[in-house]
């Protein structure tokens, strides 16, 4: 399984490199490196800085789920497991980094099933931060309206699923009958009752402002990349088309919102004035100093991750 996701990564690389070539050219070549010449890069340990707080914050959340569902793990191990997953970070909704739940077996030997819902909680929570920033700007700026109200009502309905015993445990019934479903249903069990306890109300809360102190740091990078370029439409326009690019892009299941989150961001630039190519280099500047930081601290994790436990290995069935 580490193979292909390994095949995914370099998939979504190449994805990536033509994405941004097709970008580069769209808003010309020319006119984006002259773009880039006017970028501050003293600015840009400020901005891995915020990017990496981001990241420890969210590292908070996630050990303390594990603390909820009574995972015992030491705090190096559990932040380089954390780390881990972010190399993930390009795939598809993020799903790729339940790579930490096989990780965190093989240090303490607890199933997939229990600790995959933390990954799970660990999304509904980033995504109900960035929903209430972008339903709020929508409001504000009359933009996105439809998609932000209609997303945050699915996550809302979720969570209420799960909330209840009753809902969850009958849709739980229902799918035992299927044949296929039936063998794993100990494990669906399993995963449930994991999950109940993280989306509590009071943990459900809790960290769903934390993650919105987390998305912030990234969305003050974002703020001070168009400050750089004198785009001056404040700290909250610079937060709400951020968390809406980075919700469509997760929308899509691209690897990493790739190509939506870009075109994005540089689409609501271009309508409020802003030059195509400067447009274009701040996005690809947010994106590298955001998604390709978190690749890239994802790899160094990989390697303490290995340095300490062994080469990663994943089977199948024998990891649930």
């Amino acid at each position: 399984m580490f193979q292909k996701l390994k095949k995914k990564f370099l998939f979504s690389l190449a994805f990536a490199g033509a994405l941004y070539l097709a970008f580069t050219i769209y808003a010309d070549y020319n006119k984006v490196i002259a773009a880039f010449s006017e970028f501050s890069w003293a600015l840009l340990p400020l901005l891995l800085f915020l990017s990496l707080l981001n990241y420890l914050t969210r590292f908070y959340k996630w050990d303390f789920y594990l603390s909820i569902i009574k995972v015992k793990i030491g705090k190096l191990d559990s932040l380089s497991i954390f780390m881990s997953g972010l190399i993930m970070s390009i795939t598809p909704g993020k799903v790729g980094e339940l790579l930490k739940s096989y990780l965190v077996k093989e240090v303490t030997k607890e199933p997939v099933s229990k600790t995959a819902p933390v990954v799970f909680a660990e999304r509904v929570t980033d995504f109900l931060s960035l929903l209430l920033i972008a339903v709020i700007g929508a409001v504000a700026f009359d933009y996105g309206l439809g998609v932000s109200i209609g997303v945050s009502i699915f996550f809302l309905l979720l969570i209420i699923v799960i909330s209840s015993k009753k809902i969850s445990l009958t849709i739980i019934g229902y799918a035992e009958r299927i044949k296929f479903v039936n063998k794993y249903i100990s494990n669906i069990h399993h995963a449930y009752e994991s999950s109940y306890r993280l989306l509590r109300p009071v943990p459900l809360i809790k960290m769903t402002l934390l993650s919105l102190i987390s998305w912030g740091f990234e969305c003050l990078g974002y703020h001070l990349i168009l400050l750089n370029f004198d785009i001056t439409f404040g700290f909250f326009w610079a937060s709400f088309s951020y968390a809406f690019a980075i919700i469509v892009g997760a929308l899509s299941m691209l690897p990493g919102g790739l190509g939506v989150t870009e075109g994005s961001l540089t689409f609501m630039l271009i309508e409020r004035g802003v030059a195509g190519e400067i447009a274009v280099t701040t996005t690809f500047i947010v994106r590298v100093v955001t998604l390709w930081f978190a690749v890239l601290i994802g790899i160094v994790g990989v390697s303490i991750y290995q340095k300490r436990f062994g080469k990663i290995i994943i089977g199948s069935n024998n990891n649930l």
